[in-house]
């Protein structure tokens, strides 16, 4: 298994061992830095079940989604209209709440990323955000506000997504599961501002 495999392993001061399979069919590794490499190895063959059929879900998404129906200009241009007509209101009321000054928002049409923050404060957001639940939208937007509190994924930031939205892993979960889906149906180039701004 361990050679039909790709396999990459990091090494960090974690404490225990944790497998990752990665959309692109590599098997990542995270162990300790004291774990011996024949330690990993045995520990790999015990999980071989589990990986192999972790393996064959990623091949089943690779192929549904070269069936995926993609998104023609004029619908994501009507999405970027969309996005901005409730976005910036959705940001509004989370900012207010949360008591936070934020730059200008811009919506985009991108293949990886949901939204981003600047260290200026300005928020982008991908107009396929549409095509997804309003629970998960005010996920991401939250989750870019609390950017402006801590630019980082550590404990303190995602305390700070929680104190607004204390169900957050459910939305976050979802847009695991369906985001890679929902990104597929992107033909264009990546980072396109289509939908302009507003501050």
């Amino acid at each position: 298994m361990v050679k039909q495999i790709d396999i990459e392993i990091f090494r960090s001061h974690r404490k225990t061992v944790a497998i990752e399979i990665r959309p692109n069919a590599t098997v990542r590794v995270r162990a300790p830095f004291a774990m011996k490499d024949a330690e990993i190895r045995k520990f790999l063959k015990e999980k071989e079940g589990w990986i192999l059929s972790h393996l064959e879900r990623v091949e089943e998404r690779r192929n549904a989604s070269q069936n995926v129906e993609k998104l023609s200009m004029e619908e994501i241009r009507k999405l970027a209209d969309q996005a901005l007509q409730v976005i910036p209101v959705k940001v509004k009321h989370y900012a207010n709440l949360m008591n936070l000054q934020y730059g200008r928002i811009t919506i985009r049409n991108q293949k990886t990323r949901w939204g981003s923050c600047s260290g200026k404060g300005n928020l982008n957001f991908n107009c396929l955000l549409m095509l997804m639940p309003d629970e998960v939208v005010d996920y991401v937007v939250v989750h870019e506000l609390c950017h402006l509190i801590e630019m980082n994924h550590s404990k303190a930031f995602w305390l700070q997504v929680e104190k607004v939205l204390p169900d957050y892993r459910e939305r976050r979960k979802w847009l695991k599961e369906h985001g890679n889906e929902i990104m597929r149906r992107m033909y264009s180039e990546t980072d396109k501002e289509i939908g302009g701004g507003v501050r």
